[in-house]
């Protein structure tokens, strides 16, 4: 049998059968086998067969077939293929004993039935695999072929499908990943307002993605078609609406007319970003662009810096035609042709895992029959478990689809484009160099600063000589100028035209003040006492907040209550006052009743004379309110109750004039030993409860927005009030709010920074109740303006240094012109009473003596008339009489007054003849000796 093998092996066109067509070769070994069986019989057939397939599991030629476009001829990714063909032979470490052969097809795009009828000659040629096309039409056409014959399907192309399709394989990185690629760089840069520049019909589909995205980052989407006629007008609509973030998807032929359309519009200075979806930015002449500070970023998927990408270039430079690109002199491979290089590599690679675990059969297979490739399902799986280090970077696939690259950050940094960076499905944007963002060529740049004047923040000097920034000062200029050194720019200070810091007007659906100025790109800066909101921060950017606050009430120092005479009586309010002198007349009326009705308190009054019917009570009318009035003033009275009844009456008026008279004195130490103030108000519900004292804000300011926007039940009614008298209540600067203070019977709400300046340098004013909201100030800037975090980054490290407050206390504190305020709390708590405190105990002191002067002069006056039918005389001589008597000091005590010898009429009976045998009790005849 060997003999046999070694006659047929010696006929020259059978061992030159490696070195023929493969069409040739296929028909000639037909031809053989049919003369071997023909000689040995069936058993020479298959001895030939098996020593062919067991010498090696692949076959020693293996036949590719490649679709490319008519447009595609002679191209670099058709070099490319073929390069990478060539390699894989060349290479015996890969497939050492398997040739590729390739039978290339160009088609007209567009033209479905031509590709159609190239594809199923591919397949009765006995392809193992398809390469191609790229246009989607084609290549959904040739797809559903090599899906229904299993013919694996290698793509080097964008596919917008996201469905699995069987015997795909495609390198090219999916639309839905590349998205995720466009949103993780835009939320690091923190865009929020962008133009999408698409130019094929399906390019808004291809973006959907980013587009569904927008709301996820809170980005703002202005969305437009365009082609070469139309580039001018679309970029003229974006400036003018103030859109500086660029996302261009146009067709790579189109670029430089689009760059071209940039220059004419001059939409060419730093406030610009483009973000360019083609992978090969580097291809382009970017001159224009280099000196003039716009940004110009893009994705780069050929990884220039592997090993492998060297390898490959210095060998293709040795080869003509081979997809090389040269780019400013030096060797450059389009990423286009890079992916079809790793896709023919893919598929080497998968041949090169299926030679060591499985036959490899051949099979010619017509469009005409539904007989399959047996062994395409195998291939496809060897290919789709590849890993490939490619120029592309990694190449591993799930389902078909590449699943894990690596993608370049490039960006147009000063001169050249640089690599800033990369992004990964699984690790996302990692930026190497995050200055490159920020290069603005600060030093040929002016920003514009607007600002609004405001003590002690922005001031303008008097004299009227200076120009420029010189004429301003305050502690938001210091803070500018030491910003600016620290970052590094140049700018020029302006008011701004309204005077307004920028509120959301629901009317006109506009802003107006700094806020205006900014989103009208008028302005680069604004540095002023301006609070971070939300409202503010939608429309705007805002920096780390470089001075905390809150909102406070400003009120006019409430006025000491003034001291009154009779200022001891205001321990006790006035009815109980009231009540106590009603208990007082309630109790001595009491008491004499119930001393009339009891028995105990009725006594003879002669003692030694006990057998007298004669008795007596104590508590007659005058002595009962004396002994109430004894006890009340903590005195005796000489009185004491006897019964029981009085005495309980006694013991309960005891203990309330206990009560009172330690309630009293207690209270009144607090009264005359701390000043009273009055203050009508305390917080903001006693604002809200009243309409005495009006109140007011600072008109469209961030104060009347909190108001205006809030959800608190008190603050709401407080926006009530203050709308419903707009014109009465809301001032125009912070001068005229605290003017109005001053004039009293009006409450500025207004941030604390300024309450606290203005509270220091008058001590008419202070601070009622604490603060309301809490809330900072910011340096305000564009939308995406590339400043914000740099000054963001100044603004930290001048608070750790301490800088922010030493500027502090340069403009709140070191002016000269602070209220000297005493320091109460050094004070004593109990001050010394004066005249002005007690003075009114004095007083009734004064008109009790008086009135008990006039009371003694009555009865004087009463009992000299009643004197004067016992000395027939003269009511003045006896008044007189009376009157040296009284005035007689020096006098003997046994001297009697001349009127003691008189005899009372009612108390002495006439002289009569009194018999000494007669009882005088029994006559019924009564003798008071006391009398």
């Amino acid at each position: 049998m060997p003999q046999h093998i070694s006659n047929f092996c010696n006929i020259d066109d059978w061992c030159h059968f490696y070195e023929r067509p493969l069409k040739k070769r296929t028909n000639f070994m037909r031809k053989g086998l049919l003369e071997l069986n023909a000689s040995y019989g069936i058993f020479g057939y298959l001895i030939l067969l098996s020593m062919l397939l067991l010498a090696n599991a692949l076959p020693p030629v293996i036949r590719v077939g490649a679709i490319f476009t008519e447009d595609e001829r002679d191209s670099n990714i058709e070099s490319a293929f073929k390069y990478a063909i060539y390699r894989i032979n060349k290479d015996k470490s890969l497939l050492p004993n398997t040739q590729l052969v390739y039978d290339i097809e160009h088609v007209p795009r567009d033209d479905s039935f031509r590709t159609t009828k190239k594809v199923c000659r591919h397949l009765e040629t006995g392809v193992q695999a398809i390469f191609g096309p790229t246009d989607p039409l084609l290549a959904a056409h040739v797809q559903s072929i090599c899906e229904a014959f299993d013919i694996p399907h290698i793509e080097a192309r964008l596919d917008l499908e996201m469905n699995v399709k069987e015997f795909a394989i495609n390198l090219y990185p999916s639309q839905h990943i590349m998205n995720m690629a466009y949103r993780d760089f835009m939320m690091y840069l923190n865009w929020t307002k962008v133009a999408l520049i698409y130019e094929d019909d399906y390019g808004l589909f291809k973006q959907q993605d980013l587009i569904h995205s927008s709301a996820e980052m809170k980005t703002e989407m202005y969305i437009r078609q365009a082609n070469p006629e139309t580039y001018r007008q679309v970029l003229r609509a974006i400036r003018q609406k103030e859109i500086y973030k660029i996302v261009v998807d146009t067709n790579p032929t189109n670029i430089k007319t689009f760059f071209r359309s940039i220059l004419q519009l001059q939409m060419n200075d730093h406030r610009y970003h483009y973000m360019f979806t083609t992978f090969d930015l580097e291809t382009y002449d970017l001159e224009d662009f280099r000196y003039n500070s716009v940004n110009i970023t893009a994705f780069r998927l050929v990884d220039v810096g592997s090993k492998r990408y060297q390898e490959v270039i210095n060998q293709m430079q040795n080869i003509q035609h081979s997809g090389l690109n040269v780019i400013n002199g030096m060797p450059y491979i389009q990423a286009d042709s890079a992916l079809m290089f790793d896709s023919v590599y893919a598929f080497a690679y998968g041949l090169k895992r299926l030679d060591s675990s499985h036959t490899l059969t051949f099979t010619n297979i017509s469009c005409n029959s539904d007989k399959t490739w047996g062994d395409g399902l195998s291939l496809y799986n060897y290919i789709n478990s590849a890993a490939v280090d490619g120029l592309t970077g990694k190449v591993n696939f799930i389902e078909g689809r590449r699943n894990k690259f690596k993608i370049d950050i490039l960006k147009l940094k000063q001169e050249i484009i640089q690599k800033v960076g990369y992004w990964q499905p699984d690790v996302g944007v990692n930026i190497s160099d995050p200055t490159a963002f920020y290069d603005s060529n600060i030093a040929n740049i002016t920003l514009i600063v607007m600002t609004r004047e405001e003590r002690p923040y922005v001031m303008v000097k008097d004299d009227a000589n200076l120009t420029g920034n010189a004429r301003f000062e305050g502690f938001c200029i210091d803070l500018l100028k030491a910003i600016a050194q620290q970052v590094g720019f140049q700018y020029k200070i302006e008011l701004v035209p309204d005077n307004m810091y920028g509120v959301y007007i629901p009317e006109t659906n506009s802003w107006n003040g700094i806020v205006q100025e900014l989103m009208e790109r008028r302005a680069d800066l604004a540095v002023a006492s301006m609070t971070i909101n939300y409202a503010r921060e939608s429309v705007i950017d805002f920096t780390k907040p470089f001075m905390n606050l809150g909102i406070g009430i400003l009120f006019k120092v409430p006025t000491s209550q003034p001291t009154r005479l009779f200022s001891f009586m205001n321990p006790l309010a006035i009815e109980i006052w009231l009540y106590v002198l009603a208990a007082y007349i309630l109790v001595s009326f009491a008491l004499f009743v119930m001393a009339r009705f009891s028995p105990y308190e009725w006594k003879n009054p002669h003692p030694c004379y006990k057998e007298t019917d004669i008795v007596e009570n104590q508590f007659s009318i005058s002595n009962s309110f004396w002994f109430i009035t004894g006890t009340f003033l903590r005195q005796g009275s000489g009185l004491n109750p006897k019964a029981t009844s009085t005495r309980i009456v006694g013991g309960c008026w005891f203990f309330f004039c206990l009560i009172i008279i330690s309630s009293y004195t207690a209270n009144l130490a607090a009264f005359l030993t701390v000043e009273r103030m009055i203050t009508p108000i305390e917080s903001a519900s006693d604002l809200a409860d009243q309409t005495e004292i009006s109140y007011g804000t600072l008109e469209g300011g961030s104060t009347m927005t909190f108001f205006r926007d809030s959800k608190i039940g008190i603050y709401q009614k407080m926006w009530r009030y203050m709308e419903n008298r707009k014109s009465s209540v809301f001032v125009k600067t912070y001068e005229d709010g605290i003017k109005r203070v001053m004039e009293g019977n009006y409450a500025f709400l207004m941030e604390s920074t300024m309450l606290d300046y203005a509270v220091q340098r008058d001590c008419n004013l202070t601070q009622i109740g604490g603060l309301l909201d809490s809330k900072g100030y910011g340096i305000a800037t564009p939308k995406g303006s590339p400043w914000r975090d740099k000054i963001s980054l100044a603004i930290l490290e001048l608070q750790e240094k301490g800088i922010i407050q030493i500027l502090y206390d340069k403009w709140w504190k070191n002016t000269g012109d602070v209220c000297n305020r005493d320091d109460k709390s050094k004070e004593s708590k109990a001050n010394a009473l004066g005249v002005e405190n007690i003075g009114g105990v004095f007083v009734v002191l004064l008109c009790g003596l008086a009135l008990a002067v006039v009371v003694a002069i009555f009865e004087f006056c009463w009992n000299s008339k009643k004197n004067l039918h016992t000395d027939n005389q003269s009511l003045c001589s006896e008044m007189a009489e009376e009157l040296r008597f009284a005035m007689h000091c020096q006098g003997s005590k046994s001297k009697q007054k001349p009127s003691l010898k008189r005899d009372c009429l009612k108390c002495v009976p006439p002289s009569t003849y009194v018999p000494t045998n007669v009882n005088l009790q029994n006559l019924g005849v009564h003798y008071n000796y006391f009398n």
